[in-house]
Order: C-alpha cells, then sequence, then structure tokens
C-alpha cells in the first residue's frame, strides 16, 4: 500500500465509511455534472450542416485543402487522384487502423505500406478521431492505429474525417473522449492539427512544411 492509499484509508476509518457508499458516490457525479461550464463561444453551435460548413471553411483559412466523400469505400481511390495529381509515387502509408485497413485498396495501383514512418515516406494517411468547427482542427489519436509519425513526418499527409466527427468546439471533444475510452484506456497523446507546417519566423514570410508537412489534404466522409 502506498503512502497515499494509507492517509485515504486513514481519513475513511475517521468518517466511518469505505468509499463505496451509493449515495455518497452518486452525490459527488452529480455536483461534478452540475459543475459551472466556462464560456464557449457561440461561433460552433451549430447544426450538423452548419459545423461541417464551418470545418471546410476553417480548414481552407489554413490552406488545405477538402475534399467529400459520399462513403468511405471511395477513400483509395481519392487517395490515388490525390497522389497522380501532385506528381507524387504511387504509394501510401497509414497505421493499423481497421477503417483503412479494410478498404478495397486492391482496386488501385498504389503501394500500401503499413506502420509508423521513419521518415522516408513522402505521404501518410491516419484517420482523424474528431475534429473542432471552431478552428478548423483535425484531433488525431497517438498509437498504432494512427502512428504520431505519420503526422509529421511525410511531406503530404492525407487525413479521412467522418461527418459525424465534427464537433463544435474543444470543450464539447473532451467529454467524447472520456466516454468513448474511460479511465485507464485514455490515449497517451492527442495531436491538434490546423493546417500544414508553417512557419513565419523569417521576415514574417510564411513558409510551409517548416516543421512537418507542407500539404494537409482532408476527405470526409458524409456517408
Amino acid at each position: 500500500m502506498s503512502s497515499r492509499d494509507t492517509i485515504f484509508a486513514s481519513i475513511r476509518r475517521s468518517m466511518g465509511v469505505s468509499g463505496e457508499e451509493r449515495l455518497r458516490n452518486a452525490a459527488v457525479d452529480d455536483r461534478l455534472e452540475r459543475a459551472p461550464k466556462g464560456i464557449i463561444p457561440t461561433r460552433a453551435q451549430l447544426d450538423a450542416a452548419g459545423k461541417l460548413a464551418l470545418m471546410i471553411e476553417k480548414l481552407e483559412g489554413v490552406q488545405a485543402t477538402v475534399q467529400k466523400l459520399a462513403s468511405a469505400a471511395e477513400v483509395p481511390n481519392a487517395v490515388a487522384e490525390y497522389l497522380r495529381a501532385n506528381n507524387l509515387p504511387a504509394s501510401i502509408r497509414h497505421g493499423e487502423d481497421e477503417r483503412l485497413a479494410s478498404l478495397d485498396w486492391g482496386k488501385t495501383a498504389l503501394e500500401v505500406k503499413r506502420g509508423p514512418s521513419d521518415g522516408h515516406d513522402l505521404a501518410a494517411l491516419s484517420h482523424a478521431e474528431s475534429a473542432l468547427a471552431e478552428t478548423g482542427t483535425l484531433v488525431l489519436l497517438s498509437g498504432p492505429d494512427n502512428p504520431t509519425t505519420l503526422n509529421f513526418l511525410p511531406d503530404h499527409h492525407l487525413v479521412v474525417l467522418k461527418a459525424s466527427d465534427v464537433t463544435g468546439d474543444m470543450e464539447s471533444l473532451w467529454p467524447r473522449i472520456r466516454k468513448k475510452f474511460g479511465k485507464g484506456e485514455m490515449p497517451r497523446t492527442l495531436n491538434f492539427i490546423t493546417g500544414p507546417s508553417r512557419s513565419g519566423d523569417i521576415e514574417q514570410t510564411i513558409l510551409l512544411g517548416a516543421h512537418g508537412p507542407r500539404s494537409l489534404h482532408v476527405m470526409i466522409v458524409e456517408g
């Protein structure tokens, strides 16, 4: 037993409780639930269509490119078209995310590699967990499904985002993440990505690709 456990056990004994009382726990949960919320701007308090429109507007405002797809089945062809249009090799790397792995890549001529990047990939594909319409920010979780190296090492980062996963603001994101994963299952890192990598350090001239991908292409799956 740790010092922390010893202290808490002593407090419980002095109060005559065990920590398992249902009424006490319910009272604590209720107090947490009714805690005053911080101020949230109204800009992104929209319906689903409004959030999606705002998300696209903000993405394009930070020099990301956006493509709408009717279903996830269109992703392989969309990736192939992007690589061809940008004169890139017909090769893409993604992680172990089953949403990407289960797609029919065989109908393309792409070389599909899986796993983290070693820095030699020109293009990588990730699946976003969510997105914040207020700022046009993508939310990506760390882990084998979508390795963080894919977010930052390749020159071109392609991201699949489900339209239904777009939230209005960051305050709406955290309850969603906690509910999905719960204690002990939370990802170690959440990466918030707003547009391609950029820097204006030199004479205030914007340079893309300064610290990461020079291109961000978001494929929004509506179906």
